[in-house]
């Protein structure tokens, strides 16, 4: 059996290693457009910033040990430039030399993955203006930063790159997670960074509540944003440095610019082959990673798969789904019964210490769908215990159906203990995990590395609450008119307050009951919820109609404009 494989990169290069195990007698063929295999391009940003100081350390595995290794014939600098599946050939074009070769299978796997956007703008291809995806992308884009620098070896030094200063001013186009990265690591090489973002939030995975705590940290930071602004072009001025101009008819200054607007699924191969591609503009394939033609499978970010929450066809273009992906499409070949059970984008971002991290279904998804049997609460636990120094607050959304409590997303921010915490949850999501099991869940705990109550058991057991009727909820868009009961301290309430809200302290109120309405509903909050949900089991069990608002305030200054 010959098995050609296009692409060798992340899921390419997992099906060919893993099927080598999986069959040492089949012929394998692995065939990549660039100058490395196997490469860590989620590590290009921080090699950029000079977290990753030398090159050769994103180079995971050559094309040298997949021969030695694996007896692989790995091949870079070769591109696949059409197949033909009635007679099961590609045809391979030699970069070097421009000779074409043509290459029987009887197997193929495409893994070409997606090439960054770069739109038909006004000089969108004049000098300083970059996208990342490959090690040569970022090896260009330091060099361009240490221009003029003593830092710079002599053998990477251009005539060009030396009449020109160091650059001071950059420019990232998109807000994702490839922008912030680069934001983070061009502010740590000494750049004053403007993100130009055409959503009004950045990071469109995250709910814009969850979103605007990443602008704030952001903008703390050092980074300028430019949000719900679209850049319309470029132009370069008279003294080499750039301009870029949005739609909104701003300008910023830039010697440098990084195109983070996003990646569209590298589908010409399949598209003149014949192969079906899907709503979403991927090469749609079913659970074992076949497409529409038996013979050629497809992995990572060029396919369109299933969201695992929804069922809905998606495009995620994450490094771990590929490499499953990869591994799946091997076991199938190998003849096994191996099946993708479908992604629910878990994915995880630093940026300037703090840790955003998310997993499943979005509300701004579900709303989208039209779904309406789901409820959110927002809780703030510390990432251990409290008495323990050190301990950080996290901000955790979760999501969950209102008719038997499965648990559909979450997403988390935080200074500490943030990914682990979402690392839990999206097992529990893929194995269909309800907040009641989350309740139940047992979890590492000393006080340096967490609490009792773990802030994943927290996010089972308040939901559980108001799922059980102890603890009925509310938000914030939905209490205007309504009776206001705020049960903190009054030296809280000089820092911070509610216009309207009647303050009782929560040590008070048994004795001043006789102060509240029973005609009305209250909607108790305090400054996390914790101290209202005390206040709600009191009033409840007194015959008053309570409830509370999900968050508190710390919720608020989250969904509340100032």
């Amino acid at each position: 059996m010959k098995v050609i494989i296009v692409g060798g990169v992340a899921g390419g290069a997992s099906c060919a290693a893993r099927l080598r195990r999986l069959d040492e007698k089949a012929e394998i063929l692995m065939v990549e457009r660039g100058p490395y295999v196997s490469y860590a391009n989620c590590g290009l940003p921080y090699h950029v910033g000079g977290v990753i100081e030398q090159e050769s350390s994103l180079l995971v595995f050559t094309a040298q040990m997949f021969r030695a290794m694996f007896a692989i014939d790995a091949r870079t600098n070769t591109e696949a430039i059409s197949i033909s599946p009635k007679k099961k050939t590609v045809d391979l074009r030699n970069a070097t030399t421009g000779e074409v070769t043509t290459e029987k299978y009887d197997k193929l796997v495409l893994s070409p993955g997606a090439a960054p956007i770069r739109p038909p703008l006004t000089g969108i291809d004049l000098p300083g203006i970059f996208s990342v995806r490959t090690v040569p992308d970022a090896k260009v884009i330091r060099e361009w930063i240490e221009r003029g620098s003593s830092d710079l070896p002599e053998e990477r030094t251009s005539a060009a790159f030396q009449t020109l200063e160091k650059p001071k001013h950059a420019v990232v186009v998109g807000g994702g997670y490839i922008g912030l990265e680069m934001a983070e690591n061009l502010v740590h090489r000494g750049l004053e960074v403007t993100i130009v973002e055409m959503l009004d939030q950045v990071m469109a995975p995250l709910d814009p509540e969850c979103a605007h705590l990443v602008e704030r940290y952001l903008e703390k930071n050092g980074v300028r944003l430019a949000l719900s602004d679209a850049v319309a072009g470029f132009k370069q001025t008279a003294g080499g440095s750039l301009e870029v101009f949005t739609k909104s008819g701003k300008s910023h200054p830039a010697d440098i610019v990084i195109l983070a607007i996003g990646v569209r699924p590298e589908t010409s191969l399949a598209k003149a082959a014949g192969l079906e591609i899907g709503q979403r503009g991927g090469i749609r394939v079913d659970e074992q990673m076949r497409t529409s033609d038996p013979n050629i499978f497809a992995v990572g970010d060029a396919v369109e798969v299933k969201d695992f929450v929804t069922g809905e066809w998606s495009l995620i273009p994450l490094a771990g789904p590929a490499n499953r992906q990869g591994r799946i499409a091997a076991d199938v070949i190998a003849g096994r019964d191996s099946k993708f059970r479908g992604t629910q984008g878990t994915s995880v971002l630093g940026i300037f210490g703090a840790t955003v991290a998310m997993t499943g279904a979005n509300e701004k998804l579900l709303t989208r769908l039209g779904q309406k049997d789901f409820e959110k609460v927002y809780i703030f636990p510390n990432s251990h215990a409290g008495y323990y120094p050190g301990a950080k607050t996290i901000v955790l959304k979760v999501i969950f159906r209102k008719s038997d409590g499965r648990l559909l997303g979450a997403q988390a921010l935080g200074l500490d203990g943030v990914e682990k915490r979402i690392d839990a949850l999206a097992m529990a999501i893929q194995m269909g995990a309800t907040v009641y099991d989350l309740e139940e869940a047992e979890l590492c705990y000393a006080p340096q590395f967490g609490s009792a109550k773990d802030p994943v058991n927290f996010a089972g057991m308040v939901p559980a609450n108001v799922l059980r009727g102890d603890m009925p909820l509310c938000h914030w868009n939905s209490v205007d008119g309504g009776f206001l009961l705020d049960v903190r301290n009054p030296p809280e309430l000089a820092v911070e307050s509610v216009p309207g809200a009647v303050n009782i302290p929560l040590p008070e109120l048994r004795a001043r009951l006789g102060e509240l309405p029973r005609d009305r509903e209250i909607n108790i909050i305090c400054r996390s919820a914790g101290r209202a949900y005390f206040a709600t089991r009191i009033l409840m069990q007194n015959g008053f109609k309570a409830r509370i608002i999900s968050g508190g305030m710390l919720s608020r200054s989250m969904l509340v404009p100032k």
